[in-house]
């Protein structure tokens, strides 16, 4: 029987790749998609920052798994040219590092760095693109734990994949219903088509809710009479694309390869070993009149872009994400912030946006069976929830919730991601 996951973002596809590397026919695995636009919220929109070992003990296991995952993926399939992977040097320029313990910073306003485990020793490493009067930041990681994606082309090669192999995608789609036999079991979903109102029943006997900050939605129309709750929801986010007169810089300026890397496997997905300089992630804070938050900056290669986001507010869900209202104050904001990093007229904004990410209160997401105490909805999993990890847990995720709804153990541990 088949396995519906609703919700193509991410952590859908992710579940749907490694699915389909299981052993079972890919035909057999649907991928259901609302929205008419693939990937129009956080997965592709989002930083695209990748950490191994920036999380509380409870998401930890699955932070080391997704991070080498992310690592291979890119090395079997040229990530760099793909879909931008590079090591990428974490800095932080005026704030305090934590301790790694700190799970639920995004929700309390403060800077991803807090969630970081240490600080290296500072080096010449600086941002080419920073503004002359800030000076060198501090150097939290140098990029053995920490790298840097294009989420929205990771999300075109995880889905191109899927698709290539056989898996059935049906989108814009919704679904409506479920049906259970005699004996509870899940046994088929409701579909139906937006777009022409065509209405049809995928035989199922395992679904999987991975609908980003819809997904408590989902539960609830799927399952109106459940005593469970998901206590999911969702916290919105702008961020603009740069493009800088400085990065990168112009192609005659030396950026030697290190001794210490070949050509050979993870090493030549290091900027450097192309003459590039390295990618960054900068952290930092920012007190204006009008808002006090922490701005996180994030370069990309071989694309150049830089990054801003890190300004988040209670703005209302929409129903898809493609209804998303861009704040023109909150663009205005992250342009001033800009323009003191970067400095003013030494960019160019290439993109607006707005997404809305699922987060929980723990501050950890939920990974597991739609199961609490003796209450359960059989045959359903969950796999929500990650706030501002999504991308960097995402092929983690993945490959557990594939291993899970085989009844297979799963490659990390994630008892203390349960719902």
């Amino acid at each position: 029987m088949a396995t519906v996951i609703i919700g193509a973002g991410i952590i859908g596809t992710s579940t749907a790749y490694y699915l389909s590397e299981s052993g079972i026919p890919p035909s057999d695995i649907h991928l259901i998609e609302s929205s008419p636009e693939l990937f129009a919220s956080a997965s592709g929109y989002a930083a695209g920052f990748l950490a191994r070992d920036w999380f509380s003990a409870a998401s930890s296991s699955l932070g080391h798994l997704s991070f080498d995952l992310h690592k291979n993926l890119a090395e079997v399939h040229n990530g760099y040219e793909k879909w931008g992977y590079s090591r990428s040097t974490a800095t932080s320029l005026a704030e305090t590092i934590g301790d790694g313990e700190e799970e639920d910073w995004l929700g309390e306003g403060t800077s991803r760095a807090k969630a970081a485990k240490r600080i290296a020793e500072n080096d010449d490493t600086r941002p080419v693109w920073l503004a002359p009067k800030h000076g060198r930041p501090d150097i939290i990681d140098k990029g053995d734990g920490t790298a840097q994606v294009d989420p929205y082309k990771l999300c075109q090669f995880l889905f191109s994949e899927c698709e290539n192999r056989g898996v059935k995608v049906h989108q814009p789609a919704r679904a409506t219903g479920v049906t259970r036999d005699s004996n509870r079991a899940l046994s088929s979903i409701h579909i139906r088509l937006t777009q022409t109102s065509e209405e049809y029943d995928i035989p199922c006997t395992r679904l999987v809710l991975a609908a980003g900050a819809w997904t408590r939605e989902v539960f609830t129309t799927l399952f109106p009479g459940s005593k469970i709750q998901l206590p999911i929801s969702s916290l919105a986010g702008h961020s603009l694309l740069l493009r800088s007169k400085h990065w990168p810089p112009p192609s005659s300026t030396a950026f030697p390869q290190s001794s210490d890397f070949t050509a050979n496997g993870s090493d030549a997905l290091n900027p450097s070993y192309k003459g590039q300089p390295p990618c960054h992630a900068l952290f930092t804070s920012e007190n204006l009149p009008s808002a006090s938050y922490s701005p996180e900056l994030f370069t990309r290669l071989p694309s150049g872009h830089i990054y801003i986001a890190g300004l988040n507010g209670d703005y209302p869900l929409p129903s898809l994400p493609t209804e998303r209202q861009i704040d023109p104050e909150a663009i205005a904001i992250l342009k001033t912030t800009s323009e003191r990093l970067l400095g003013k007229g030494e960019f160019e904004v290439e993109r607006e946006a707005l997404c809305f990410r699922p987060v929980t209160n723990r501050g950890t997401p939920i990974v597991g069976p739609v199961k609490r105490g003796k209450e359960q909805e059989e045959g359903v999993w969950v796999a929500a929830g990650h706030g501002p990890w999504g991308i960097s847990l995402s092929l983690g995720t993945g490959k557990v919730m594939s291993e899970m709804v085989e009844g297979k153990e799963p490659s990390a541990r994630i008892r203390g991601l349960a719902l």
